[in-house]
């Protein structure tokens, strides 16, 4: 049942989309506001701000505002707008929220909406296709984790596990801990059954969770934790993040929307790509793109000027925009080889982690899979379950999760 909240947002929208339906032909060809809804960090939307407002220098009389939602919000919000008839033009996101708008026809295929040629601007990486479709024009790529480290406590990234142990050991001293992650939610589980030869899914695009490889990055993961003891008891996101900042882990696993973070805190960080596993292998982290998507019911008139202002923010201008300040890596060609980008330590950084990533599906099924991945992962870390009760509990979850929401 939709909130009190829920159903105030949604109303203007609804009583907007009314409005506009009954000016009939007095209403002025294109579109007098664009409204993008997003999924932003207060950084990241102080970008977008800025950005929306260079656009607004060229175009006066439009009327450009956003508004931010967390993640699961966005997508029910918009899930609910956009199925009524309404909602914003523009919908801001990562890559796998077009796994189920696009399954509701809430957003249109953007290779048949936008220019021809259009999509040849951005790096290969950026872009994932679903049902033979591209349904979202990203300004930025990555998601991906990293090692980040304190260079005051650990002076040259590891990068193998026997390095990694050592200087996480050395530093599991006087209430300090060597390494700090968040051990609570199964992205930060994927590098590592990447790393031991396993995914998410098979080729044919079923759940692949019941392996020697997840039973195998389960385990490494919980060695570290209970049997090297060089992680804290308790390590989700909050805790991990916490000791990290107080000088209290000298080491953590994190993604680009934490690095400005770090560094504004003072302390002297170091990024490196994930260090090799015990089998030789590198962990090899998710990696995603964050872009803008285009309501369906965006009409006819409206439409040319939407797909201008997303032509703007995806470009090198708009791409670039802060990016060594917040560590993104921009999506647009012309941008991601820019002198500035290459001679950023962080970003270059970034881009071979991000090399050794594999691209997180965007289909529908992946909501499942996080699902059924997380108690698993948490009963192994906290010694309530083996690696292989896990392993045998995640896949038979998603089998029959997934085949309930094909019915």
């Amino acid at each position: 049942m939709r909130s009190l909240a829920s159903f105030r947002r949604f109303l203007p929208l609804a009583l907007l989309a009314l409005s506009l339906a009954s000016c009939g032909g007095k209403k002025p060809a294109g579109p007098q506001e664009i409204v993008v809804w997003v999924q932003m960090d207060p950084e990241e939307r102080t970008r977008l701000d800025a950005n929306l407002a260079d656009y607004g220098k060229t175009h006066p009389g439009l009327k450009l505002s956003a508004v931010s939602y967390d993640t699961e919000n966005l997508r029910q919000q918009f899930q609910t707008a956009a199925a009524g008839g309404a909602g914003p033009q523009l919908i801001f996101g990562p890559s796998d929220q077009v796994g189920p708008l696009s399954l509701l026809q809430l957003i249109k295929p953007l290779d048949e909406t936008l220019p021809q040629g259009f999509f040849d601007r951005f790096v290969p990486q950026a872009l994932d296709t679903l049902n033979g479709h591209l349904w979202s024009a990203p300004d930025q790529v990555g998601n991906h984790l990293m090692l980040v480290y304190n260079k005051a406590l650990v002076s040259t990234a590891p990068t193998t596990h026997a390095e990694f142990l050592a200087a996480a050991k050395a530093q599991t001293k006087d209430g300090r801990y060597g390494f700090a992650m968040n051990v609570a939610e199964p992205y930060w589980l994927a590098p590592f059954l990447a790393g031991y030869g396993g995914w998410v899914m098979d080729a044919q695009g079923e759940p692949s969770l019941d392996t020697p490889a997840m039973r195998d990055a389960l385990g490494y993961l919980a060695d570290l934790k209970n049997n090297q003891k060089v992680m804290p008891k308790e390590s989700d996101y909050q805790i991990a993040e916490t000791l990290f900042l107080e000088g209290k882990a000298a080491m953590i696993v994190n993604g680009p929307w934490s690095w400005s973070k770090y560094r504004k805190s003072g302390i002297d960080v170091g990024i490196a790509p994930l260090w090799t596993l015990p089998n030789g292998e590198r962990a090899h982290p998710m990696t995603a793109s964050k872009g803008y998507s285009i309501n369906v019911n965006v009409k006819a008139d409206e439409l040319p000027g939407v797909i201008e202002l997303v032509t703007f923010l995806t470009s090198p201008e708009a791409t670039k925009r802060d990016a060594t300040t917040l560590g993104i890596l921009p999506s647009h060609k012309d941008a991601w080889n820019d002198a500035a980008i290459q001679a950023d330590p962080v970003l270059k950084a970034s881009q071979e982690g991000y090399a050794t990533g594999r691209r997180m599906p965007v289909v529908p099924e992946m909501r499942v899979l996080w699902d059924v991945m997380r108690p698993g992962l948490q009963q192994v870390m906290n010694g309530s379950r083996t690696p292989a009760e896990a392993a045998k509990q995640m896949q038979a979850d998603a089998v029959q999760q997934i085949a309930g929401m094909k019915k």
